[in-house]
């Protein structure tokens, strides 16, 4: 057998604590609240079947041909007049569509991080970002959190200096689920434009708000140092591969440049068939249906929190999003605890994963919008009884 010759790139990479963990959830008697997988259920499967069949009847060579690195022309134009709002205008200049989000993530590591670049992050910050940007071995700075998210306060003149960019997720985190207050929001771009921070910042759950009131991007209130990524994953289905990033000019042509040694281009079909469902307004009815949806899981699952958990467990209550965050007692190990639930037919993510720092290993991420609202109770309940065993197992 041939001697493979890795990178040390190659040598350090790390498989997602997530992605393993769904390998056993593919059981079918395991309650999984592991992924953070949108619901099979609002994928608009009829639409998609429509648009297909028009972009397949009516241009098939342009759809299976060769395209853009930027991106299809109609639905980088879309996006810029979408998010042209707040006091921003978009030109499709400021929109490269991006194979995934994921992609996004690695594109902006390819361009901005060195080896030993300092890059801030939330404490705890979004596992695939970190996974991502750790292929260029940065240098992380955890910035601190609480109940409201990322504290301005902690990014000091002397911590932002020489940092590449602070990443930042301000709407229904992953995994807190929590979102950024406004005073907040105005904050970070206070400190942008004060001390030239870039920041990344990323928003798939944005349209997911449980009441439709929607908060002003980061990106609105400091749009030269922000680079804003989406996704439509969450509001159309994340088979289509599609996200973008909206930025400087500037910066959107060395992502392209980028781009273009990755993967050429995103996918033509995808591309054309997304924009022929969203063209005329879709969205607009479609992503309410999704939040209704979510908000009914959001609610199954805090009832069911409220009603099996050991009074020292605490945890978020999101407004939005997929996700709520589990803080147990000082000693309890949730990857220790996984192990049991598994043996339960119960997943979850541990937290540790999440956190570049000293990870805070009493913690714990609950996806709930894939399990129906009876399982959900099924689900907690023997997860509470597992914790309020590991409790009982500790004072002893």
């Amino acid at each position: 057998m041939h001697d493979w010759q890795y990178s040390e790139r190659a040598r350090n990479l790390t498989s997602s604590a997530i992605r393993e963990i769904l390998k056993v959830t593919e059981r079918p008697d395991v309650i999984s609240f592991a992924g953070g997988l949108p619901s099979p259920a609002t994928f608009p499967v009829a639409q998609m079947r429509a648009a297909a069949d028009r972009v397949l009847t009516e241009s098939p060579q342009a759809a299976l041909q060769y395209s853009a690195t930027e991106g299809f022309a109609p639905l980088r134009e879309w996006v810029a007049k979408r998010y042209s709002r707040d006091g921003l205008t978009l030109a499709p200049e400021n929109v490269l569509i991006t194979t995934g989000s994921q992609q996004g993530l690695d594109l902006i590591g390819k361009i901005f991080i060195d080896e030993g670049s300092r890059v801030l992050v939330e404490a705890p910050s979004y596992l695939g970002a970190l996974q991502s940007f750790s292929l260029f071995a940065p240098k992380y700075v955890p910035v601190p959190t609480d109940d409201h998210g990322l504290l301005p306060e902690a990014l000091t003149s002397a911590l932002v200096a020489g940092a590449r960019f602070l990443y930042a997720m301000p709407n229904f985190q992953n995994p807190t689920g929590r979102r950024l207050p406004m005073a907040r929001r105005e904050a970070l771009a206070a400190i942008a434009k004060r001390d030239g921070l870039a920041i990344i910042e990323d928003d798939p759950y944005g349209e997911l708000d449980y009441e439709g009131q929607r908060l002003p991007s980061l990106m609105s209130l400091a749009p030269e140092h922000v680079l804003y990524m989406g996704s439509f994953s969450k509001v159309l289905a994340p088979g289509l591969r599609l996200g973008f990033i909206i930025g400087p000019k500037a910066v959107i042509a060395k992502l392209v440049q980028a781009k273009q040694a990755a993967d050429l281009h995103t996918p033509s079909l995808t591309q054309r068939i997304a924009y022929e469902v969203v063209k005329d307004g879709f969205l607009d009815t479609h992503i309410p249906s999704i939040r209704m949806l979510y908000a009914a899981q959001a609610q199954a699952m805090l009832a069911s929190l409220k009603k099996h958990m050991p009074t020292d467990a605490t945890w978020t209550t999101p407004a939005g999003g997929m996700f709520i965050w589990l803080t147990l007692p000082a000693g309890i190990d949730t990857m220790q605890l996984l192990e049991k639930a598994i043996a339960q037919n119960v997943a979850f993510v541990p937290g540790a994963p999440f956190y570049v720092g000293t990870p805070q290993s009493n913690t714990l991420r609950l996806s709930f919008v894939t399990v129906p609202p009876e399982k959900i109770e099924i689900g907690v309940a023997r997860l509470g009884a597992l914790i309020a065993d590991a409790l009982t197992r500790r004072a002893a």
